[in-house]
């Protein structure tokens, strides 16, 4: 039922954005307690403001309202990734190179299923990622298919 409702979520929400030269960075449909939340994600280089989220909410829940995707109550919001974006397209993951990802793998690459380092490379769909480990430094190479999630990372170092 949810990848239905993303699905066309994404459907009305695209042309809304081609308009408003944002970008669609993920869009989630989940329960939280009692309450159902649709959550779209937007972007554009430079940030999203609160302006555009709330020109695209009222558009796209106009539009929503129209074709009744969502049979029962729900909140839809609309908002920035934030710091930690997740990376979802192997073009998020060319934009990124040189910035600190968090990776999260379907099954262990020698003995770990999470890594955090600098994106150093993603070529041939071979993600390579430079982590630390005690005071050492080693490259690690992942790949893209055995990526469950990923996200920017903020470091603190």
């Amino acid at each position: 039922m949810s990848s239905k409702i993303t699905e066309k979520t994404e459907e009305l929400v695209r042309p809304i954005l081609t308009e408003l030269n944002l970008e669609l960075v993920d869009i989630e449909f989940e329960k939280e307690g009692k309450n159902w939340f649709l959550r779209v994600f937007i972007d554009k280089e430079g940030g999203v403001d609160i302006e555009e989220c709330g020109q695209v909410s009222e558009q796209l829940s106009e539009k929503l309202d129209d074709t009744d995707p969502v049979t029962f109550p729900y909140f839809l919001e609309v908002s920035s990734p934030g710091a930690e974006r997740p990376l979802k397209k192997p073009t998020d993951f060319e934009k990124n190179l040189g910035n600190n990802v968090y990776v999260k793998l379907y099954e262990p690459l020698d003995g770990a299923k999470e890594y955090e380092g600098v994106l150093k490379s993603f070529e041939n769909n071979i993600v390579t990622l430079e982590v630390k480990v005690k005071s050492r430094k080693r490259e690690v190479t992942i790949p893209y298919d055995k990526i469950a999630k990923a996200r920017l990372a903020v470091s603190f170092n």
